[in-house]
C-alpha cells in the first residue's frame, strides 16, 4: 500500500462554537482545510499551504490535536491525517480553487461534528483538549 500524509487545520471561532470547513467538491463533502503533504514538504508547510489554498487565509499552527490513519483498500491507499489546531493570522477568506472547493463556512461545532464523526469523542474534545507539542527538527 502506499503511505499518504495527509494535514488538517482546526481553526475555530473565538468563541470556540464554530470551526471553519471547506466543501470539497469531489467528494460531496465538508471537511477542516486540509490536504496531503507533498514530496519534501513538512507537515507545518503542508498544512499553512493547504489552508492558503482552499481558504485564502494565513494561519499560524500550535500543536497536534489527533492522529488518525485509514487503509484505503480500493485505491491500495494507507492514509495518515494529522489534525494541527490553527488560528489565522492573515489573508483574506476566499475560496481560491473552485475546481476543488465550492464553499467555505463557519459551521457550528455540533454540526460540524456531525458532518466529521471519524473524530474519537468529537471535535469538541479537541477543541477543548490539550494538544500534543509538535517541532519541526530541521534537517540533520
Amino acid at each position: 500500500m502506499k503511505r499518504v500524509d495527509v494535514t488538517y487545520s482546526l481553526i475555530t471561532n473565538n468563541s470556540k462554537s464554530k470551526v471553519l470547513m471547506v466543501h470539497n467538491i469531489d467528494h460531496d463533502s465538508w471537511s477542516l482545510p486540509g490536504g496531503a503533504v507533498e514530496p519534501n514538504e513538512t507537515l507545518e508547510q503542508a498544512v499553512i499551504r493547504e489552508a492558503k489554498e482552499e481558504t485564502g487565509l494565513d494561519i499560524k499552527i500550535f500543536g497536534l490535536v489527533a492522529l488518525n490513519e485509514c487503509k484505503f483498500e480500493k485505491i491500495n491507499e494507507h492514509a495518515i491525517f494529522f489534525t494541527f489546531r490553527a488560528e489565522i493570522v492573515g489573508g483574506r477568506e476566499e475560496i481560491v480553487r473552485p475546481d476543488e472547493i465550492s464553499n467555505i463556512s463557519w459551521i457550528d461545532i455540533n454540526k460540524a461534528e456531525e458532518l466529521m464523526p471519524y473524530y474519537k469523542d468529537g471535535l469538541r474534545k479537541l477543541i477543548e483538549g490539550i494538544e500534543i507539542t509538535y517541532t519541526n527538527q530541521g534537517n540533520q
